[in-house]
């Protein structure tokens, strides 16, 4: 499984370890950008701040921690819903937070799909895994004129 970036946004390097971990123990090799804050993944997104003057070309998916500096998880997923060029970009949160009031948000919010991370490396590895699967090989994206 390796074509497109993974866009993955999380601020803890413990977790960041985790999840690049569980990629590679499942073969998910895809590219992965790592930003730390909401405001650097929407700089990411829209090739501005540090991130001016990169391939313009959106990720494949786009991982989504909530608990985020700067800018909150909902906040750029509120901000990547309102703009026509990545409105249909898939965003899957992935978070500790099991609070209803986040799952909530999350799905009304345009969320493509909301995971707690577990706390056994297994079981997450296994979400990594059933994620890769779905979202990088079974899910069809919108046609190419639909995206950037």
């Amino acid at each position: 499984m390796a074509d497109q970036i993974i866009l993955l946004v999380e601020d803890n390097a413990g977790d960041e370890a985790l999840t690049l971990r569980a990629l590679r123990q499942n073969r998910i090799l895809n590219d992965v950008m790592v930003v730390r804050d909401g405001a650097e993944a929407l700089d990411y997104l829209y090739s501005k701040g540090g991130h001016a003057g990169r391939d313009p070309s959106l990720p494949q998916i786009v991982l989504l921690d909530l608990n985020l500096p700067k800018i909150g998880g909902l906040d750029v997923l509120k901000a990547i819903r309102s703009e026509e060029t990545t409105k249909l970009l898939p965003v899957i949160i992935l978070t500790s937070s099991k609070e209803d009031r986040d799952v909530v948000a999350g799905y009304a919010l345009g969320a493509n799909s909301y995971i707690v991370k577990p706390v056994d490396f297994r079981q997450f590895s296994e979400a990594v895994r059933q994620l890769g699967l779905y979202w990088l090989v079974l899910n069809q994206p919108p046609p190419a004129g639909t995206r950037r």
